[in-house]
């Protein structure tokens, strides 16, 4: 039986897709070679490139004047990218709501002047600022935002008007609600964690913002040279581009992403309204920041914490246990966690309850 991980990531994938790719492992399209073995250069794995690309844009709904690549590494490396490409005059803004957000504006600061123009650490990132009353320089380059934050489990619920290009770090929520992409100068995302296994990062950039990175940019940095080769410049991580495509035609034969926002607010409705009539666990969040990703919750004690987490193991529903900067518990119910797996998350926390309260 297979447990149910609730992974802030890598995170769950879905079944039928696992089980693809297993039939995929020794035979990938007739090649009579694994998807882990086909040169990149390989036509049937460029096919599988472009299908991703062609996907993406159907499902975001990306205009042709953004630029669609999959980059090595994970997000934290897009932290050094996103200076490298766009910070021209030596100016942005940043606005730090959790972990991420706050290593994304300190790397920004080795390359310029990275102004962090509002914060939400005074409540422990327990919020999201007030977009509408941020003081945004005019000169920046850009302006970065983490648009869901996987420790504290937060999310925008507007996203900020400024002049500057708005960059987007959307790894924990990328495919998990509907966005205008023409909002925005760049979104990046680490796919670990809605798309596919830890390797790849999807960068959507619109393309008159990456034609002049910095002279200092490392080349393998340059998103203008990825758009340029497809995402074929060098060895990309084939395995975790071809799952993300797998993972993407599913979305769309479910709907698509309005159809899995629906049902994602119907799961964290299930979870949330559950915690908030309870008098024996606790979500900290302001209740209109709440993320529908990550949420995070604690029990009476740090005690009680423990002994939840170790027994909800015992009870097949694995990874709950908080981030050391939080503790207590997370449940991260990204798209391919089933309703079926919050609601034994439920019944298990019901049972807990009732034992320990």
């Amino acid at each position: 039986m297979r447990a149910y991980n609730f992974s802030a990531g890598p995170s769950t994938l879905p079944l039928e897709v696992l089980k693809e790719a297993q039939r995929d492992f020794l035979d990938f399209a007739g090649t009579g070679m694994s998807v882990t073995e086909i040169s990149h250069r390989n036509k049937a794995f460029e096919a599988v490139v472009n299908e991703g690309e062609a996907l993406l844009r159907e499902l975001m709904n990306i205009p042709d004047e953004y630029a669609v690549i999959f980059v090595q590494g994970g997000a934290s490396t897009q932290f050094a990218a996103v200076p490298l490409n766009l910070m021209h005059t030596g100016k942005a803004d940043y606005v730090v709501t959790g972990n991420f957000a706050k290593k994304a504006w300190q790397e920004g600061k080795i390359y310029g002047d990275a102004a962090c123009v509002a914060s939400s650490e005074d409540k422990t990132y327990t919020y999201i600022p007030d977009v509408s009353k941020i003081a945004f320089r005019e000169d920046a380059d850009y302006v970065h935002i983490c648009s869901n934050n996987t420790i504290f489990g937060t999310r925008y619920t507007q996203f900020p008007q400024c002049k500057a290009p708005l960059v987007a770090d959307m790894s924990s929520e990328i495919l998990s609600r509907e966005v205008d992409v023409s909002k925005f100068g760049v979104i990046y995302a680490g796919a670990q964690k809605n798309l596919a296994p830890a390797g790849v990062t999807i960068v959507i950039a619109r393309r008159s913002l990456i034609g002049q990175p910095l002279a200092v940019c490392p080349t393998m940095l340059k998103w203008s040279v990825q758009d340029e080769n497809k995402s074929l410049y060098n060895t990309p991580p084939c395995f975790s581009i071809y799952m993300a495509t797998l993972v993407l035609r599913r979305l769309k034969k479910l709907g698509g992403v309005a159809e899995m926002n629906k049902i994602n607010e119907y799961k964290a409705g299930l979870l949330y309204d559950f915690i908030d009539n309870s008098s024996f666990y606790t979500n900290k969040v302001e209740a209109q920041y709440r993320s529908i990703m990550n949420v995070p919750f604690v029990t009476p004690s740090a005690e009680l914490d423990g002994k939840f987490v170790k027994e909800a193991a015992a009870n097949g529903l694995v990874s709950l246990k908080g981030h050391r900067l939080v503790g207590g518990m997370r449940a991260s119910i990204y798209n391919a966690m089933p309703v079926e797996g919050v609601q034994a998350l439920i019944a298990f926390m019901k049972k807990f309850e009732k034992e320990n309260a």
